[in-house]
């Protein structure tokens, strides 16, 4: 006769039948239930929690024609190696991801057409203009940084992200928890009820982005999304006109694990929204699984500032089609010691002031 060991589902401990209360009770928390929740909880613990992510769907993923490679040059940084792509008419190129100036220019090889493409919606000026709010009020800012021959080095670059698209199937339990509190003349009491809650069902994603780029910090490419995709266009080699592009470094395959991901933080945060009335819900398990999945090779629209301090670097990133910025700034140690001084000092006089008018009163 197979004997069942019932699991706590809110310690964990092992819960025996207490006959008193004539349910199941766990002898570490004190936490009692019924025959028929124990079992059902058990029937959730046996689902296969493991993700399947199938991404052998289809694939829109194309080559260069004779002609397209005739209006294109690609360009080498000899400093950190990215690969940088412009139109015949590129005269020079600034590499994006260190600076670098010196950039070897060369007949395009190796790589895929985009299938997409979203056009620069901001030009330089409003690239410059941010540029400045976002300095404004920075006091420790090196005074370099201001200067406005290196503001004017921002420059645009279409940057590589492959898109994903799949069906997900999800299944994910929560632990939720109610509390109720009370009192009497002589006590106050508390009461915590464990609940497990599942939620089961699917979602279709479309055009999930993962930045191609591994010299761009994913942080900045992530903060600087999202991007309408309302206004896409198939890619055409007249929207480089004027700017770069970046080659990816990062192929599908290597993306595919951020975009799962994705996918399944989205799905969970999606289901734990239909989760209400509790005081707090957690995930306790979750499995998804991805079908009829497909990538495709696109181009979004960034301006970029690279510059080095003290021998760090530092970037500006902006999206070129909505303004979303993010940046990172240096700090002045020399100004910061002064502020800290001007700082000191007027503390001290005030105290000094406040000491002797009292001197006086008294």
């Amino acid at each position: 006769m197979e004997i069942k060991e019932y699991k706590c589902p809110n310690c964990g401990g092992a819960v025996k039948f207490d006959s008193s209360s004539q349910n199941m009770k766990c002898p570490f928390c004190d936490a009692e239930f019924t025959i028929a929740a124990l079992e059902e909880y058990q029937k959730e613990l046996a689902i296969p929690e493991k993700d399947q992510f199938g991404w052998e769907g289809k694939t829109d993923l194309k080559e260069w024609d004779s002609e397209e490679l005739n209006e294109l040059t690609q360009g080498s940084c000899p400093s950190c190696g990215s690969e940088l792509l412009g139109d015949k008419n590129t005269a020079a190129m600034v590499c994006p991801n260190c600076g670098n100036t010196q950039i070897v220019l060369r007949r395009l090889t190796g790589l895929l057409k985009p299938e997409f493409i979203i056009p620069f919606k901001l030009d330089k000026n409003a690239a410059v203009e941010a540029l400045k709010n976002f300095y404004k009020g920075k006091k420790l800012l090196p005074d370099c940084f201001k200067n406005e021959n290196r503001i004017n080095c921002i420059q645009g670059v279409y940057l590589p992200y492959w898109l994903f698209d799949a069906s997900a199937n999800g299944y994910i339990r929560f632990k939720a928890i109610k509390t109720k509190v009370w009192s009497d003349s002589k006590y106050n009491y508390s009461k915590t009820d464990f609940y497990s809650i599942v939620r089961d069902g699917s979602m279709k994603f479309e055009k999930i982005p993962v930045d191609g780029s591994e010299k761009m910090d994913d942080n900045y490419m992530d903060a600087i999304e999202p991007f309408n995709y309302g206004e896409m266009k198939e890619f055409q080699t007249a929207f480089l006109s004027g700017y770069i592009a970046e080659k990816y470094d990062v192929d599908a395959d290597n993306c595919k694990e951020r975009a799962a991901k994705r996918m399944k933080n989205s799905m969970e945060n999606e289901f734990r929204a239909s989760v209400t009335g509790y005081a707090s819900v957690s995930v306790e398990s979750s499995s998804v699984s991805t079908e009829n999945a497909k990538v495709t090779y696109s181009l979004f629209p960034a301006w970029v500032l690279n510059t080095k301090y003290k021998k760090e670097n530092y970037m500006f990133l902006m999206n070129g089609q909505t303004g979303r910025l993010v940046g990172k700034l240096p700090v002045d140690t020399g100004k910061s010691w002064k502020y800290t001084l001007l700082y000191t000092g007027i503390v001290g006089v005030i105290f000094t002031l406040i000491f002797q008018a009292l001197r006086i009163f008294l």
